[in-house]
C-alpha cells in the first residue's frame, strides 16, 4: 500500500531543516534513515525498499502518478513547464489524489510557480535550480525563489550537491527540507542549528 507515509509531515514536523536523501537500493534507504534523513526519494522502483524503512518515498521522476505508486512512492513529481498544456496539471493532481499519493511541484522560476498557485494550488514545492543565470549559484537561485512561496506551504531545495554552510543557508531563509545524496546525509544532518 503506498500513499500512508506522508512526506509532507515528515518534513514539516520538528526544528530545522529536513534531508530527504537521494538513495538507489534498499542498503542506502537503510543507511540514510540510520545517518538521519526524514524522507527517501527514488528515481526508479527499488527492490525491498519498503521493508528497509519506514520514512516516505518520493519518486523523484516526472512521470504519472501510476508509476508513482508502482514504485512504491508516497509521493509524487510533477514538473510545471512539462505539463502546462489544458488540464494536465490539473488531471495528475487529481490522479494523484485518488491514489492517496502526495504531488510535489517542480518550480524554476516565478512563472512556474504562480502558474502552480494558480492552476493546483499545491501543498510542496521542489525549488530547482535549472536555468540558473550565469552569475548565480544554484543556492541563489533557490533562495531567490522562496519568498513566492506563500506561508503554510512546504519548501524542498533541489540541491544534491550541498554542503554544510548551503544547508545552514536554507534553514536561516525558512527552507523545509533539502534533497541530498544519500551519502552526504549524516555529513550535512549533524551539528548545532544555526542562530536566527
Amino acid at each position: 500500500m503506498t500513499g500512508g507515509r506522508r512526506l509532507s509531515q515528515a518534513i514539516s514536523e520538528g526544528d530545522g531543516i529536513s534531508v530527504i536523501a537521494v538513495v538507489r537500493d534498499a542498503a542506502g534507504a537503510r543507511a540514510a534513515e540510520e545517518d538521519g534523513a526524514e524522507g527517501l526519494a527514488v528515481l526508479a522502483g527499488v527492490e525491498g525498499i519498503r521493508d528497509a524503512t519506514g520514512l516516505p518515498i518520493f519518486f523523484r521522476v516526472d512521470a504519472s502518478p501510476d508509476q508513482a505508486q508502482a514504485a512504491g512512492a508516497d509521493a509524487c513529481l510533477v514538473v510545471v513547464e512539462d505539463n502546462e498544456d489544458e488540464d494536465r496539471l490539473e488531471a495528475i493532481q487529481a490522479r494523484s489524489v485518488e491514489l492517496g499519493l502526495e504531488l510535489v511541484v517542480d518550480v524554476h522560476d516565478e512563472d512556474s510557480l504562480a502558474l502552480s498557485l494558480e492552476r493546483i494550488d499545491p501543498e510542496i514545492f521542489l525549488l530547482s535550480p535549472r536555468e540558473a543565470d550565469d552569475d548565480e549559484t544554484h543556492l541563489e537561485r533557490i533562495l531567490d525563489l522562496l519568498p513566492d512561496v506563500p506561508a503554510g506551504k512546504l519548501a524542498i531545495a533541489d540541491l544534491q550537491a550541498s554542503t554544510r554552510d548551503d544547508v545552514v543557508a536554507l534553514e536561516r531563509a525558512g527552507v523545509d527540507a533539502v534533497m541530498i545524496g544519500s551519502a552526504d546525509v549524516a555529513h550535512l544532518v549533524g551539528g548545532a542549528p544555526p542562530s536566527v
